[in-house]
C-alpha cells in the first residue's frame, strides 16, 4: 500500500515537473540553510565540552560598579587559590593566568606570539593531551614552555621540537631560553587557550617566569588582573561559592575593592555564549530565527503552490471519488506527495552542503563541523524532523483538496478551492513581510555599521597603521624607542609617529582615579588611563579643545591631559577652566597639573559612553607597547614595503607585524559585522524565497486567466493595461504586507539600537530601500513572466473554447 501510494505520488510530481522542481528548489534553500544554521548552533554549544568535567568548570569573572576600575573577565589574583585551599570540599582545583605577547626567536626565525603565563595544573584539570611530554609535570619547572603542535611545526619543522629551546623577550628588553617540555594537541575551541578574540595563545610557561615578564605578582590581592578558572567538586553550584568568595574578599581586599566588586562564578559553557555583550547567545538566536523564517517561507511557497493548483486535479479528484476513492485515501495520497517532494529537497540540501559551508563559514566568522562529525542523534533526528515538516506542510493542502465535492471535481469547477484566493493572498502577504522586515533589518544594521567607521570616531583613522615594538620598560628603554620614532618619522611616506602603551583598540592599560588637589579622594573620578608620547594627537588626529599636548622634549613628566568628559566630571564645565588645575591620583603622593583637554573620542566600542580618560607621558612609568605610524596618501603596498626595509634596519630581530586601524575596528566591532552578514544572507534567501513563491503564483495566475487576456485582446486591451490588471492583483498583496512589516521592523530596530549609547538614526532610508527593492523584483518578475502570455496570439489562446 505505502509503495502504491509512493509511486502515484511520483507519478503526479513528473507529471507536473515545472511545479515540482519549483517547489523542490524552495525547499532545498530552506532545508540547506537549516541545516547550515542548525550545524553552526551545534558548533556553538560545542564549545568547551571537551574539556574534563565540563559540567563544573566555572570561570571566575568580575562586576564593577564603576566600569572603568578593572577588567570583567579577571579578578584578584590569589582567590581561584585561595578558595582550593581554604574550601577543599567546594573547590577541586584551579587554574590561572596572565596574557602578554612578546617576540619568540629560534635562530633567525622571529615571530611577535602570544603567551600565556600560568599555574602549572592547565594540562591535568583539563585534560588537555600532549603528543610530547609528560602532562602531569610539563610546566613545573622554571623556564618550562608547552607549545602547541602548530607552533612547533613553525619554529623546529619536522625536528621533533621536545627538549629544544626557545628564546622569549622580557619587557625589559632582556632575553630567556625556554626549554620545550610539552607539545600541545590542537585542544579544539575553548575559553582556556583562547579567552577571546584578543587573547589566542599557544604558547604556554608556568607562573615562575612571571617576574621575567613585568608582570604584577599573581600571590597579590591588589593584582586585579589575573584570569581565574575554578572546578567545583561533584554536586557543588556557583551558589556554593559566593560566601567563601565574599569571606576571602572581606579578609584581603581593599576597602575600595570590596565595596565596588562582585565576582560572579560562571559555567565555562555560559560564559562563552554570554561574553561579549551574549554575542553568541544574540547570533545564535538571529540565524534560528531567520531559518525559521525561511522555513516558513518554503512551507508558504508549498502551500500556495498546491492550493493554487487544484484546478489542474479536480478531475483526478472527482474521478477517484466516483470510483470510490475514501477522503482518507486521497489525504494520504496528498501527504505522501509532499514527504516525498521533502525528501527529495532534503537529499539536494544534504548533497549541497559541503558546497555551501566554506561561504557560510565566511559569513558566520566560524568553522562548521562536517557532515561525519555530527553526533548518532542528528542522523536519526534529520530523516524524523525532515519527515514531520513534510506532513506539516502538506497536511492544509490534502484536507483542503479531498474535501472538494465529487460533482463539482469531475465537472472541473473549483468550488471551495476557488474561495481560498484570499487565503492565498494572505499567505503571499507572509512572505512580503518576512521580507520587509530582514531587508530592513539588514539596512539597519549596515547604517549603524558605517557610523562605527564613519567620522563620529573623533578621530581619523585613515593611513594609520600600529606594530607592537620590543619593550625595554626603562628610561634608557624609552628614550632609545623616542629616538627610533624620530629617525622612523624622517621617512619619506610616513606623516607621523607616536610612541604608547595604548592604540583606539578598547584595551587600555589600566585606570587611575583623579581628583582636584584641594578635592576629597573619596570623590576621585575612576578614569581609564592612555600612555602616551606627545605625538599622538598629530598621529590619530585627535583634537585639543582647550590648552596643549605634551610638547616634544618636554620632560616634566608630572603635566598630564585629560578628556572633555573628565573635566566635566571633575566639575569643571567649561573645559578651558580645568587648564593649569592641580590634581592627585590616588595612592600618589605627587601633584600633577592639567596641561591641556582633549577632544572626547572613541577608544572602545560604542556601546558605552566615553569614559573619563587620563593622558600620562610614557616617561612616566617607562612602559610602551606600539609604534603608531601614519603613512602619507599614495601607494599603500609601496610605502608599507618601504618602511618595513627601514624597520629592518632599526629593529633587527623585531617583526614588523603591523595592523591598519581600520582591521583593528573591525576586531572591536566583530560581533556586529558577522551579525550583518547574517542578516545579508538571510535577507538573500528571504528574496529568493519570495520570487520562487510568486513565480509558481504569477504562472498560475496567467494559466487561469489565459482566455480572460485573449478576449481582452481580441476586443483591443493594450499590453501594459493587461500588465496593470496582474500587477493589481500582488500590489494589493504588497501593500498590507508593507504596512505591517515597516512599523514592525521599526519597532525591532529601536530596541536592538538601544543597546548602544551612541546610534544611527533609522530615518525613512532603509523603509524606502526595502519597498524599491521588493516592489521592484516583483514588478520584474511580473513583467517577463507576463510577457510571453500577454503577447501570444489570442486565436491560441481561444482555439479550446
Amino acid at each position: 500500500m505505502i509503495r502504491n501510494y509512493l509511486l502515484l505520488a511520483w507519478r503526479s510530481l513528473s507529471r507536473h515537473r515545472f511545479f515540482a522542481l519549483l517547489n523542490s528548489a524552495g525547499l532545498s534553500i530552506g532545508l540547506l540553510f537549516g541545516l547550515l544554521i542548525g550545524a553552526y548552533i551545534w558548533s556553538e554549544l560545542q564549545v568547551n565540552r571537551q574539556l574534563r568535567n565540563a559540567d563544573r568548570q566555572y570561570i571566575l569573572t568580575s562586576e564593577w560598579k564603576n566600569p572603568n576600575t578593572g577588567y570583567p573577565l579577571t579578578t584578584l589574583g590569589p582567590l581561584a587559590r585561595e578558595l582550593k585551599e581554604k574550601y577543599p570540599t567546594l573547590v577541586s582545583g584551579y587554574y590561572r593566568f596572565d596574557a602578554v605577547t612578546t617576540i619568540v626567536s629560534k635562530g633567525d626565525k622571529y615571530f611577535r606570539e602570544g603567551i600565556q603565563i600560568g599555574d602549572s595544573t592547565m594540562l591535568k584539570l583539563y585534560g588537555f593531551e600532549l603528543e610530547a611530554g609528560d602532562p602531569n609535570t610539563a610546566l613545573n619547572e622554571p623556564n618550562s614552555l608547552v607549545i602547541t603542535a602548530a607552533k612547533a611545526k613553525v619554529f623546529f619543522g619536522s625536528e621533533p621540537a621536545l627538549g629544544q629551546t626557545l628564546t622569549l623577550q622580557s619587557f625589559s628588553g632582556s632575553t630567556q631560553d625556554f626549554r620545550v617540555t610539552g607539545v600541545l594537541k590542537d585542544p579544539g575551541e575553548n575559553t582556556i587557550t583562547q579567552l577571546n578574540a584578543d587573547n589566542f595563545n599557544q604558547f604556554f610557561v608556568s607562573k615562575s617566569a612571571i617576574n621575567f615578564f613585568g608582570r604584577f605578582d599573581m600571590e597579590s590581592w591588589n593584582n586585579l588582573y589575573i584570569v581565574s578558572f575554578v572546578e567545583l567538586q561533584q554536586g557543588k553550584t556557583a551558589t556554593d561559592l559566593q560566601e567563601p568568595i565574599k569571606q576571602l574578599l572581606k579578609t584581603h581586599a581593599a576597602a575600595a575593592v570590596i565595596q565596588d566588586l562582585q565576582v560572579k562564578p560562571q559555567t565555562l559553557s555560559g560564559f562563552y555564549r554570554e561574553k561579549d555583550n551574549g554575542f553568541v547567545n544574540r547570533m545564535m538566536n538571529v540565524l534560528l530565527v531567520t531559518g525559521l523564517f525561511i522555513l516558513l517561507m518554503a512551507m508558504v511557497n508549498f502551500i500556495n503552490l498546491a492550493i493554487s493548483r487544484s484546478g489542474s486535479r479536480m478531475r483526478e479528484i472527482g474521478v477517484r471519488k466516483v470510483l470510490g476513492g475514501a477522503r482518507a485515501q486521497l489525504i494520504v495520497q496528498f501527504l505522501a506527495e509532499s514527504v516525498l517532494l521533502v525528501l527529495l529537497s532534503a537529499l539536494l540540501a544534504v548533497a549541497a552542503y559541503p558546497l555551501v559551508k566554506p561561504l557560510f563559514e565566511q559569513f558566520a566568522g566560524k568553522a562548521l563541523p562536517r557532515l561525519n562529525d555530527f553526533p548518532l542523534q542528528v542522523y536519526f533526528g534529520f530523516p524524523a524532523g525532515v519527515v514531520a515538516l513534510g506532513l506539516l506542510a502538506g497536511i492544509y493542502p490534502a484536507f483542503v483538496l479531498s474535501a472538494m465535492k465529487a460533482a463539482q471535481a469531475v465537472k472541473g469547477l473549483q468550488g471551495k478551492v476557488r474561495d481560498r484566493i484570499l487565503l492565498r493572498k494572505a499567505l503571499v502577504g507572509v512572505q512580503f513581510s518576512l521580507a520587509l522586515l530582514l531587508l530592513t533589518a539588514t539596512v539597519v544594521v549596515t547604517k549603524q555599521i558605517r557610523y562605527f567607521f564613519g567620522g563620529s570616531l573623533g578621530y581619523n583613522k585613515e593611513y594609520v597603521v600600529a606594530a607592537q615594538v620590543p619593550r625595554d620598560w626603562s628610561k634608557a628603554g624609552v628614550q632609545h624607542m623616542e629616538d627610533l620614532r624620530n629617525r622612523l618619522a624622517l621617512h619619506p611616506e610616513v606623516e607621523s609617529v607616536s610612541l604608547s602603551y595604548e592604540i583606539p583598540n578598547g584595551n587600555n592599560g589600566g585606570t587611575a582615579q583623579i581628583f582636584p588637589q584641594s578635592g576629597d579622594s573619596t570623590q576621585a573620578v575612576s578614569s581609564q588611563v592612555m600612555m602616551t608620547d606627545p605625538y599622538f594627537p598629530e598621529t590619530y588626529q585627535v583634537g585639543i579643545q582647550a590648552g596643549s599636548y605634551f610638547k616634544a622634549g618636554q620632560k616634566d613628566s608630572l603635566q598630564l591631559a585629560i578628556n572633555a568628559t573628565a573635566a566635566k566630571a571633575l566639575g569643571w564645565n567649561n573645559t578651558a577652566a580645568a587648564v593649569g588645575k592641580r590634581v592627585r591620583l590616588a595612592g600618589d603622593p605627587r601633584v600633577f597639573t592639567v596641561q591641556g583637554i582633549v577632544k572626547d573620542y572613541h577608544f572602545g566600542t560604542m556601546q558605552q559612553q566615553i569614559p573619563p580618560m587620563v593622558f600620562l607621558q610614557v616617561q612616566l612609568t617607562n612602559t610602551y607597547r606600539f609604534f603608531s605610524i601614519r603613512l602619507k596618501p599614495g601607494t599603500i603596498s609601496h610605502s608599507l614595503a618601504s618602511i618595513d626595509a627601514e624597520w629592518k634596519k632599526l629593529l633587527p630581530g623585531a617583526p614588523f607585524d603591523y595592523k591598519f586601524q581600520d582591521d583593528t575596528l573591525k576586531t572591536l566591532y566583530d560581533t556586529e559585522i558577522r551579525m550583518e552578514r547574517a542578516a545579508y544572507m538571510g535577507t538573500i534567501l528571504a528574496i529568493v524565497m519570495v520570487l520562487l513563491g510568486l513565480l509558481g503564483l504569477i504562472t498560475i495566475t496567467l494559466h487561469r486567466r489565459m482566455k480572460e487576456f485573449g478576449i481582452r485582446k481580441v476586443l483591443g486591451a493594450s499590453f501594459a493595461g493587461m500588465l496593470a490588471l496582474v500587477l493589481r492583483e500582488f500590489l494589493l498583496v504588497l501593500v498590507p504586507a508593507s504596512l505591517l512589516a515597516l512599523p514592525l521592523s521599526y519597532w525591532i530596530m529601536e530596541r536592538w539600537l538601544e543597546q548602544y549609547a551612541y546610534r544611527t538614526l533609522i530615518g525613512w532610508t532603509p523603509f524606502v530601500i526595502a519597498l524599491v527593492v521588493v516592489s521592484g523584483v516583483t514588478f520584474l518578475l511580473v513583467f517577463f513572466r507576463s510577457l510571453q502570455v500577454l503577447k501570444a496570439n489570442p486565436v491560441q489562446t481561444l482555439r479550446t473554447e
